[in-house]
Order: structure tokens, then C-alpha cells, then sequence
């Protein structure tokens, strides 16, 4: 095999290899007697086809299949000999071949830079801690408590509000006929709730127990029954009875009916979620100041190839966003050339932290154990009440899924290795300065728009 380096600009490389007949020929004559062994051609016992006679009939049918085995092992060995570390799958162009030739080809790849990282014992990080008060606990005690409210028959005179439940009877007309579905009795209506026709329960706010009501709604263009898309209807509606949320006396046997001992024990349990939830945010405040610094103190050279994979995610994302109305105001401001450029550079500042991420690991031989991938596939599961052993079956079945699965828990690990050497003090503050958004800030995930101002 003859290996010569035609091109090598930054990262990129590209190489002439040559792979000689008799090579060929070696791995073609391997491949047939491998395939003759079980084989039975007429006029021939099983498996005592001659080598020629296996090469005529099978030949060009294993050609393929022995010039790729060929380029794999000359790309696996190029690699190796030159000590070539690809950023992305090399590319292979045939340049030559016929039966009894040379095979020749060039390979284009991409490498990984050599990247010399920080002392990370250098670097200051500030934890933010959030003391959970009992007003909070107290608050989420009663959040909670709304959610299991009752109702109760309100006054006579109570003109219905957002919220309220009205008992109602219907009948639409659409010219002046009722239509299929259009009528009910004693039907319980939450106002505010938008479960019928929009416009339907705003008519409604206001009245009281006894009224009757003439409701003009139009049904929308894409409404599911095609025969009432876009026409105007009226509702002849009679309101039985305004019923008013009752909310539960926050006590012991409040907190039993939940599932606790007591109420004691019910607020313990609330203020260890409201701790889970608060730790959950300084942690991420905490590696997202981490990444910055990272970033802010590596500067080298990153492969194309993933930057232009990480820019294609990034865009194919904003399109998604703009198409469901899903952008923010600053999107909203900026052209598309000035977007495309910002992120750009987030992708490049993505594939810098994750090669400098990758190395610390591989350096540390930080790894992620197929227990842990499996206690996140469970806790994943965990989330689809009655489908978990479906979701379980689709990890188990899908290898690219589960790696999606490991990489997080393996970025989790570095970042704990790194907080560890890292000098960290812990500064007390409140919820909402935690939550508050530094203005020069790129976000690693996954809103692209957070872009600094002054891009390293």
C-alpha cells in the first residue's frame, strides 16, 4: 500500500493511497474459498469447485464487497501510521480501478486539533445557594391546594366570573337548523377554560344562575367537522347554575387525603421539592459560568465539518420556531444574515467546549457505565405512566438513542470532575437573581439568540 498526502490546510488532509492487484487478487481468492467452502455448483461436489471456476461465476458479484473490505482496512491503517485523529467519517473517491489494476482512491478528512487545556485548578466559580423560606412552602401548599378545589353553588346573584363552572343547557343553529353535536343539557362549562368554540365562554362571563343567552359564535377555517368550518352559528343558552371553586382547609386531614401523615410531614415533603428544584437552577447557572470560562480561555482552530453540523441543527431549529410563531423579539428584529452569522458562532463556540469537554474526559478516562445509561433510560420511563415498558423496549432497540442518553451523563461527570479542582465559593441569594438573565451571556443550550456582545 502506497500512502501519499496530496493536501493538509489547518485540520483538513487528503491523501492518495494505492492498494496494489496482487492485493486484491489476495483478498479476492480469500473471499471465494470462504464462499466455496458450503457452496455446490453443477458438475462439482459440495465445496470442490475449482478456484477459477468460482472466480468466473462469483467474481464481479464480490467485487464490491472486497474493494470495500480494501478501502477499510487501508483508511483503519492510514490512520493508525499517521496517527490521524478524524473529527468526522473520512471521505472516499475511487479514482481507479479495473479488474487486474491497482485500486486507487483519496481520502478526505477532517482532524481533531491538538488543544492544550487550562489548569483547571485555577479556575473561581461563585455557587449560588437559595434559602427555601416557609412563605414559599406556604405558597406552594396552597398552589397545590387550588389544584384540588372544589365547587360550590354560588349566590343567586353571582354574575359569573374566569374560573367559575356554569351548568348550562344549548342548542346551536347554523341558518337557522341545529346541527349534529350542537346540543346539550346540564353540560359543566369551566369559564376561561377555551374547551369549545373560541368566543363561546367569553359570552357567558358575567351571567347569573337562570339567565338566558343568545351566543354568536363562527366556527373557525380549520375546524375538524367540514361542514361547519367557517360558518357563523347561535347557541340559545340557558344557565342552570353558577358553581364557584371551594378550596380545601389546608389541615392534617388535607394533607391525608394527598397522601401524607400530616401536615407537617406534607410541607417537609414540599420544601425538599422546592430544595430540589432551587439546587437544579443553581446548578445550572453554575456550569453555564463554567462553560464561559472555558470558552474565554481556549482559543484554537475547530473542524468545519462539526461546526457546520452543529450551525445546521442550530438553523433547522430557528425554522422550526419561526414556523410555529415561536420566536423572540430580538429574533423578530434581526435579519436572517445577521442570525445566520451570530449562530455561526454559537456553533463554533458548541464544538470548542465539547472538543475541550472530550479531552478532559478522555484524559481523566471519565466514563459513563452501562448501569448508569440504564437508571436514566428507567427514570425516563418513569415519566410515560402505563407506556414504560415501551419506552424501555425503544431504548433498548435503538443504539443511536441511547447514546443521546450517555452523552449528557457523561458531560455531567467532566463538568463534576472540573467543579471539584476548581476553586468555588457559595454566595446566598434570592430566587429571582438566580433566574436573572446576564445580558453578555452565550447559553450553550439550546436558545442560540443569548449571543454575546463581545464574542471571544
Amino acid at each position: 500500500m502506497q500512502v501519499t498526502e496530496t493536501a493538509a490546510e489547518g485540520l483538513k488532509r487528503e491523501y492518495k493511497i494505492s492498494i496494489p492487484a496482487s492485493d486484491i487478487n489476495g483478498k479476492m481468492t480469500t473471499r471465494l474459498n470462504e464462499v466455496g467452502k458450503d457452496l455446490q455448483l453443477p458438475g462439482f461436489r459440495r465445496g470442490k469447485a475449482p478456484l477459477q471456476v468460482l472466480r468466473q461465476r462469483l467474481g464481479k458479484s464480490l467485487m464490491g464487497e472486497v474493494l470495500e473490505q480494501a478501502v477499510q482496512e487501508s483508511v483503519t491503517k492510514t490512520l493508525e501510521e499517521k496517527n490521524l485523529k478524524p473529527a468526522t467519517q473520512p471521505k472516499v473517491e475511487i479514482d481507479n480501478f479495473e479488474d487486474g489494476s491497482d485500486l486507487e482512491y483519496t481520502m478526505s478528512l477532517e482532524i481533531l486539533p491538538d488543544l492544550q487545556v487550562m489548569d483547571l485548578k485555577s479556575i473561581k466559580l461563585e455557587r449560588l445557594k437559595v434559602p427555601v423560606t416557609d412563605d414559599a412552602v406556604d405558597e406552594a401548599v396552597n398552589t397545590f391546594a387550588g389544584t384540588r378545589q372544589d365547587t360550590e353553588a354560588a349566590p343567586k346573584t353571582h354574575k359569573a366570573l374566569v374560573g367559575d363552572v356554569a351548568i348550562i343547557d344549548f342548542q346551536g343553529k347554523v341558518d337557522g337548523k341545529p346541527f349534529d353535536g350542537g346540543a346539550a343539557e346540564g353540560h359543566h362549562l369551566k369559564l376561561g377554560s377555551k374547551t369549545f368554540v373560541p368566543g363561546f365562554d367569553d359570552q357567558l362571563i358575567g351571567a347569573k344562575a337562570g339567565d338566558r343567552k343568545e351566543v354568536k359564535i363562527t366556527f373557525p377555517e380549520d375546524y375538524q367537522s367540514t361542514d361547519l368550518a367557517g360558518k357563523e352559528a347561535i347557541f340559545e343558552v340557558t344557565v342552570n347554575e353558577v358553581r364557584i371553586g371551594k378550596l380545601p382547609e389546608i389541615d392534617d386531614e388535607f394533607a391525608k387525603s394527598v397522601g401524607a401523615e400530616d401536615l407537617k410531614s406534607l410541607k417537609q415533603a414540599v420544601r425538599s421539592d422546592i430544595e430540589q428544584n432551587y439546587d437544579g437552577l443553581t446548578r445550572t447557572r453554575l456550569k453555564r459560568d463554567l462553560l464561559d470560562v472555558l470558552a474565554d480561555n481556549h482559543d484554537f482552530e475547530v473542524p468545519p465539518g462539526m461546526v457546520e453540523t452543529e450551525y445546521d441543527a442550530i438553523w433547522q431549529h430557528y425554522e422550526e420556531r419561526k414556523t410555529q410563531n415561536q420566536l423572540d423579539e430580538d429574533e423578530k428584529k434581526k435579519s436572517e444574515d445577521v442570525l445566520r452569522e451570530e449562530y455561526r458562532d454559537i456553533a463554533v463556540r458548541r464544538v470548542r467546549l465539547g472538543l475541550i469537554l472530550s479531552e478532559i474526559g478522555a484524559t481523566q478516562n471519565i466514563k459513563v457505565s452501562n448501569e448508569e445509561v440504564n437508571r436514566a433510560i428507567i427514570d425516563e420511563a418513569q415519566r410515560f405512566k402505563g407506556r414504560e415498558r415501551e419506552v424501555m423496549e425503544f431504548y433498548q432497540k435503538n443504539s443511536q438513542v441511547r447514546d443521546g442518553i450517555r452523552a449528557p451523563l457523561y458531560e455531567e461527570k467532566v463538568i463534576d470532575y472540573i467543579v471539584e479542582l476548581a476553586s468555588v465559593s457559595d454566595k446566598e441569594v434570592t430566587l429571582e437573581e438566580v433566574i436573572a438573565e446576564p445580558e453578555e451571556t452565550i447559553q450553550q443550550n439550546p436558545s442560540p439568540t443569548k449571543a454575546s456582545k463581545s464574542k471571544k
